[in-house]
């Protein structure tokens, strides 16, 4: 079963879907040559909107937590992904250790720990998980509803090693966000590799140096293959000083509005389209979950201040969520028109090292094609990538292959995969400078 696109596939996607095929061998090089020149985040995750005239990326995760819902078609593809990252970065690897989030209650975040075990356990490697959680002092099975087990563990720090009582990793993956700052004991760690790097948490990490790096490739892609990079491209802009709950920097907030949706509509105009633009502000920081508004028209910004009891899932209940005073993205929204069971749904493609390993859809019956879909009652349907995303049906009509479909997610899913590796490489804090 293939999820439809509710636009008839006809006009700009298919154009480019047509110029993606067109330049796969040109495409390909182009990748090649970048992970000569640049490390690929070891692994990640991309939202992916498809408007039917437009097909961008619109949230990055470099610590995906969703590999529950990989099936098992795509794990030979993970296995093999592992294999070769850990092969680059530490080829005698013996022992990799997991340090999930504290989650520890969350069965279903718990089955995507128990996956990401399962692949580096084929790949080769003896692992186990170590909980950070100053609550878990001693090891403690959990049972998932699907009948598996998660051991979580209490971490040892020694001096310069982290690891568990009797297991010494050389390596150390982190599917924790650090959302809430870096604990010092992941801190000083020079014997051992930790995957991803501290700065890739979002205590450090910004939305809006992935979104320029991204901007900056997508003008080289699109000169590579002669289309406008809008087609593959959110507008944004970075508002800075804004406070939701005091009514600060809101004419700073409407301003960017203003002008984002102005060259949305500039750009429907030129390519004839009949929708309403719309933009998604959001927070510096963290995945794209609550916190997320759709605005329509720069007015809308002043109904934000101040409402303390909004109801939840309302405009102003989304501003409560972004995280205290501070900046805030305002990105151009990109519409889905895909669709699944009749719900909207999004693609999310997910890698590791520098290969697609597999997708699903985020698919919510309750949401409207301009809002996110990041939800409570969002379902995922692993489906659509059973045939891999790195084979193109040449020859076969644009919209008509689902493999088409599906390597264009992956070349896009990949375009955001290079520019959060030029956007690790700016924030390293250990960077080497040369003169």
């Amino acid at each position: 079963m293939v999820p439809h696109l509710v636009t008839a596939l006809t006009g700009p996607i298919n154009e480019l879907e047509q110029r993606v095929l067109d330049s796969t061998p040109a495409i390909e090089r182009w990748f090649r040559l970048e992970w000569m020149e640049h490390t690929p985040p070891f692994y990640s995750a991309v939202d992916i909107r498809n408007a039917g005239f437009k097909l961008a990326p619109v949230d990055t995760n470099l610590f995906p937590g969703g590999w529950n819902n990989l099936t098992k078609e795509m794990l030979p593809l993970a296995v093999q992904a592992a294999q070769a990252a850990i092969e680059k970065i530490c080829p005698e690897a013996r022992n990799l250790l997991v340090i999930p989030e504290n989650h520890s209650k969350n069965t279903f975040y718990l089955a995507n720990i128990a996956q990401l075990v399962r692949i580096f356990h084929m790949a080769g490697l003896n692992v186990r998980v170590g909980s950070i959680d100053p609550a878990i002092k001693s090891p403690k099975k959990i049972e998932l509803p699907n009948g598996e087990t998660v051991c979580l563990e209490p971490v040892v720090r020694s001096k310069r090693r982290l690891g568990l009582k009797n297991f010494d990793p050389c390596t150390i993956l982190l599917n924790n966000e650090l959302s809430a700052g870096t604990p010092g004991i992941l801190e000083d760690l020079h014997e051992q590799y930790l995957l991803p790097p501290l700065h890739a948490g979002w205590s450090v990490r910004r939305k809006s140096n992935h979104l320029h790096s991204y901007e900056e490739l997508s003008k080289r892609f699109g000169k590579l293959l002669g289309i406008d990079p809008w087609l593959i491209n959110p507008i944004y802009a970075r508002a800075e000083g804004i406070d939701f709950a005091e009514g600060r920097g809101i004419d700073v907030l409407t301003s960017h509005v203003d002008a984002v949706l102005t060259k949305v509509r500039r750009k429907y105009k030129e390519y004839g389209i009949n929708e309403k633009p719309f933009v998604i502000v959001k927070g510096q920081t963290g995945s794209d979950g609550p916190g997320v508004m759709t605005v329509h028209d720069a007015k809308e910004v002043e109904g934000l201040v101040g409402k303390p009891r909004a109801a939840a899932g309302s405009k102003a209940a989304a501003a409560r969520e972004l995280r205290g005073p501070g900046e805030v993205i305002v990105q151009e929204g990109v519409l889905t028109n895909e669709r699944v069971h009749n719900g909207v749904a999004e693609p999310v493609v997910y890698m590791m090292d520098r290969y697609v390993v597999g997708g699903f859809y985020r698919v919510h019956a309750e949401r409207a094609p301009d809002e996110n879909l990041k939800s409570p009652g969002a379902s995922f349907v692993p489906l659509a990538f059973s045939e891999s995303a790195h084979l193109p049906q040449p020859g076969a009509k644009p919209g008509a292959s689902a493999p088409n479909r599906f390597y264009m997610y992956g070349v896009v899913g990949r375009l955001a995969m290079v520019a959060a590796s030029y956007e690790m490489e700016a924030t390293d804090p250990d960077a080497e400078i040369y003169e």
